[in-house]
């Protein structure tokens, strides 16, 4: 069994990834979603809460620990595969490098939440890539809340998208990297507002997830294949219809 976790529902993107790579496999996602956002948490609360979930993942039965969440990687991965050595975890990395590789103006924009922004990991990749291109940042204020509410679209959706927006392309980014599990679930509204504030010069938006979901394939030992992936959910709220609900879209 793979487990996933997230602070809500944003590594449902993740799930979603998974899942087509790996269509025969029991699947355990679970969303601290009484607790969301992480991203204005202390990196204490954030380790606390990774230990205790992953904690129930392992006694579950998982093979696998995805921690689908760019603040909760950042604080609590090391501590993780500390713990439990033997099993492997796979976190979430920020697409600084694909997006350096894929600019033409030498300027990358990323989207996450300010302890994504403050992790090891990012900082060790932007020190790594600035001398290639010029990384600008924004914190996407309000993002994880719209998709913890199911609110997609709209026109309260593309302002707060907007507001993010703006800072980042008037400054010339011409690639945004999306460093939230949460954001591509707001990937239509932030294609639009991008075309709207740059007409002239396409936005190319990156979705780290796909890698994440390779990685966790080349560290996964199959078990006995299923007809089809078996899904459950889980969650420290109330909210088990809305998982359900962003699980679907597009599949």
């Amino acid at each position: 069994m793979i487990g996933i976790f997230d602070s809500g529902a944003g590594g449902l993107s993740v799930l979603k990834e998974l899942v087509q790579l790996m269509p025969h496999e029991h699947y355990l996602y679970y969303a601290d979603s009484a607790n969301c956002p992480y991203g204005d948490k202390d990196r204490e609360f954030i380790i606390s809460r990774s230990l205790s979930i992953s904690q129930m993942l392992v006694e579950r039965g998982a093979g696998l620990i995805v921690v689908a969440c760019n603040t909760a990687t950042a604080a609590a991965i090391s501590t993780l595969r500390a713990k439990w050595p033997d099993l492997p975890f796979v976190g979430m990395e920020p697409a600084v490098k694909p997006a350096a590789l894929n600019t033409r103006t030498g300027v990358v924009g990323v989207l996450a939440t300010a302890g994504t922004l403050k992790g090891g990991n990012y900082l060790d990749l932007r020190e790594k890539y600035s001398h290639e291109v010029r990384v600008e940042e924004h914190i996407g204020r309000g993002f994880v809340e719209l998709v913890e509410r199911g609110e997609l679209s709209g026109e309260r959706a593309e302002a707060v998208v907007r507001d993010a927006l703006e800072p980042l392309l008037s400054k010339g980014a011409d690639t945004l990297v999306l460093g939230c599990t949460h954001y591509p679930f707001l990937k239509d509204v932030i294609a639009k507002v991008a075309a709207e504030l740059s007409p002239d010069k396409p936005v190319k938006i990156i979705n780290p997830a796909p890698a994440v979901a390779a990685q966790a394939k080349r560290l996964y030992r199959e078990g006995d294949a299923l007809e089809e992936a078996c899904v459950e959910f889980a969650s420290s709220a109330d909210n088990l219809e809305l998982l359900e609900r962003l699980y679907a879209l597009g599949r």
